[in-house]
């Protein structure tokens, strides 16, 4: 479970002044992962954060007192944390026992986890995760089986696609949130507009110029709308992992991967590589050989997509918000 730290306490105090502040405060600066490299300081206003809350309640059809499961220093926490407020209650933070803060609550609570933390409360507390009226599900690729297994222990999952950049989810089970614009570029880069955009990069002014173009936001994101207009995600642009000349989507391959039988986590990086230009490297949690997932992969895609080193891992390393610590899996390769 992803603790919340020390400090949680002066960070709900702070949001609570902030929001009471007259007139348009100063934004309020949230750091991006740094899951690809650098974090970025992203200013939000406080106009930007109200919208998301409100639109955010409009679409799961309420509000109320939230549980703070994720880091405050992140903007899903943040969000957490604003949206309680806004419903006049203080978050509960989750410290040790998800029950005792459950029972804190009290019935018809909210809650932001992800996936990693859905699947550990689902094996040891699913009773306690039914009681919430929504469970908001972001941070990362979903499996579509985790989602069935809450569905059958009786849990109201909706899946939120965003970043720091657009006040946290702004796409509910690939639709935008009301205000929200939804659009994908020439090239499938989603790219998002409405009330909910940040005001820019603190201290790279150059950097926002090239993201905030327009009106929208270029997110780093690859997607396609479905027959229901829906959007799917593909992996970040930057996933697009081009090996002897193939363009080749590493989350697809890593979604493929954690299907077999004999693996219990995966991720899937491209690494330079002086005879591919980039090698597919899957990183693995399982005790499946490389030959095995290989096939395995070539049954169902390309056999051009299949990885070309294996690294096993008795665990994918994570940053505090959950997501894959691309960094330190690159030097792992």
């Amino acid at each position: 479970m992803v603790k919340t730290g020390p400090r949680t306490a002066d960070v709900v105090a702070a949001v609570d002044r902030w929001l009471a502040a007259p007139g348009e405060p100063e934004p309020w600066v949230v750091e991006t992962s740094g899951s690809t490299g650098r974090p970025k300081r992203v200013e939000l206003s406080r106009r930007a954060m109200l919208a998301s809350a409100d639109a955010s309640a409009a679409r799961v059809g309420g509000a109320g007192r939230w549980l703070l499961a994720l880091p405050a220093s992140y903007v899903a926490g943040l969000n957490v944390i604003v949206r309680s407020l806004v419903a006049g209650r203080e978050p509960v933070v989750l410290e040790d026992s998800f029950a005792d803060a459950v029972a804190a609550l009290g019935p018809g609570g909210f809650l932001s986890v992800v996936p990693t933390q859905l699947q550990r409360l689902l094996d040891t507390d699913a009773s306690a995760l039914a009681e919430f009226h929504t469970v908001l599900l972001g941070g990362g690729p979903i499996d579509p089986a985790l989602r069935a297994r809450a569905a059958e222990a009786g849990v109201r999952v909706v899946a939120t696609y965003g970043s720091a950049e657009t006040c946290g989810g702004c796409v509910y089970d690939g639709l935008p949130l009301d205000g929200v614009a939804l659009a994908l570029g020439a090239d499938g880069r989603v790219r998002i507009g409405g009330p909910v955009l940040f005001e820019g990069y603190r201290g790279d002014p150059e950097l926002t110029a090239e993201v905030l173009v327009d009106g929208w936001f270029l997110t780093s994101d690859a997607g396609r709308l479905d027959e229901d207009g829906r959007l799917q995600l593909l992996g970040r642009i930057d996933d697009m992992v081009v090996t002897g000349g193939v363009n080749v989507p590493a989350p697809a391959v890593a979604a493929r991967l954690r299907a077999h039988p004999l693996v219990d986590a995966a991720e899937v990086l491209g690494v330079p590589d002086e005879e591919w230009g980039n090698r597919l490297v899957a990183f693995v949690v399982g005790t499946a050989t490389l030959d095995e997932l290989r096939n395995w992969v070539a049954q169902e895609r390309p056999r051009s997509w299949a990885p070309r080193q294996l690294v096993s891992l008795p665990e994918i390393p994570m940053l505090p918000n959950g997501k894959p610590d691309r960094v330190l899996l690159r030097g792992l390769a």
